[in-house]
């Protein structure tokens, strides 16, 4: 699925649950009817699990798990994550890069049309608040070396790794 650009979400709607991965826990934020949020919970104190949460957080946990136990290369889930034009068209791009591939940031400036947006496209990515799921992981430099990733290199590497099922160079 492709991310929404369907408005701005109630922070009222919104439900967390949390994800033991070989990656560290997870946080899984959304409500009844998007996943709002994927990301790495490093460091954070106390879990604030939503009672009750919507059956759609469990369904993103077990599509998660299973592309940690490499049963799923695809998420079929309804995101959303708010951002301009141009970060929804950046972020639907990610979406096309297939699972065990890469691409570099130039290229993918360049599927958005504007070759002189490479840092615009770098920005954006870093803004993915839907990690894993919209693979920001698969954008690497020209030169072939990991640049940033919010959850840290090391994950982008592992992510890298667990697509090939090897090491990436």
């Amino acid at each position: 699925m492709q991310p929404s650009i369907a408005g701005e979400r109630s922070p009222t709607d919104e439900q967390l649950i949390y994800i033991g991965s070989p990656l560290g826990r997870i946080a899984i934020r959304g409500n009844a009817d998007f996943i709002t949020a994927v990301l790495f919970a490093d460091g954070e104190q106390e879990d604030v699990v939503t009672p009750n949460a919507s059956p759609l957080l469990y369904t993103a946990a077990q599509q998660l798990e299973e592309y940690f136990t490499k049963q799923r290369k695809m998420f079929d889930l309804p995101l959303q994550q708010p951002g301009t034009a141009f970060q929804q068209l950046v972020w639907r791009n990610l979406l096309t890069i297939p699972f065990g591939e890469t691409i570099t940031y130039l290229a993918l400036a360049k599927r958005v049309g504007n070759v002189k947006s490479i840092r615009a496209v770098g920005t954006t990515n870093g803004k993915n608040a839907l990690s894993i799921i919209v693979p920001c992981h698969r954008v690497i430099g020209s030169n072939g070396v990991l640049t940033g990733y919010a959850g840290g290199l090391w994950r982008k590497q592992w992510l890298l790794d667990h697509e090939k099922g090897g090491l990436l160079f």
